[in-house]
């Protein structure tokens, strides 16, 4: 598993995009890692998937509601990561209103759960291999703060908790 320390590794994740603006088409975009973090300092949380409950219910809400605070303590953007593809990605943003606020990146393989060793195989279930709940921070691609929730567990990857740790 990635930790604190280390350079993220890069991938290619996809962005759904309503509408063609800034060099970028209608729908799904292909952005590679290493050049969305060059430079930044990035709040990246991971979910297992769109539309699920708490992932729906409170996960990407809290980003949403709080990223004003988070771009005022310095970070410049804040990534959902789920392994779902763009077009759902990019429904599920449509319906949490993220819009200028939290960028839905798709990881429809699993690729970049897998390279960060923050994957989970949930075939049981039905849902296949997705990633785990986890928060980080990125600052110009490596590690800050790493946050990875326990199974079934909610605690430390929520917006709260990421704010006050880059607040402490």
């Amino acid at each position: 598993m990635i930790s604190v320390g280390q350079r993220v590794p890069d991938a290619t994740l996809y962005e759904f995009f309503e509408a063609e603006t800034g060099g970028c088409a209608l729908g799904p975009n292909a952005f590679p890692v290493a050049e969305l973090v060059k430079g930044r300092r990035i709040v990246v949380f991971g979910l297992p998937g769109a539309f699920t409950p708490t992932c729906s219910a409170k996960h990407v809400p809290g980003f949403v509601q709080l990223a004003d605070q988070f771009q005022a303590a310095g970070v410049d953007e804040i990534w959902c990561h789920a392994v779902n593809d763009a077009f759902v990605m990019g429904a599920w943003g449509r319906e949490q209103h993220t819009g200028g606020k939290v960028r839905m990146m798709a990881d429809g393989a699993a690729q970049w759960a897998r390279a960060l060793g923050l994957d989970q195989d949930l075939s049981q279930r039905g849902l296949g291999v997705r990633a785990k709940r986890y928060a980080m921070v990125l600052d110009d691609g490596v590690v800050t703060h790493l946050f990875v929730e326990a199974p079934g567990e909610f605690k430390v990857s929520s917006a709260e908790a990421v704010l006050g740790a880059l607040r402490a």
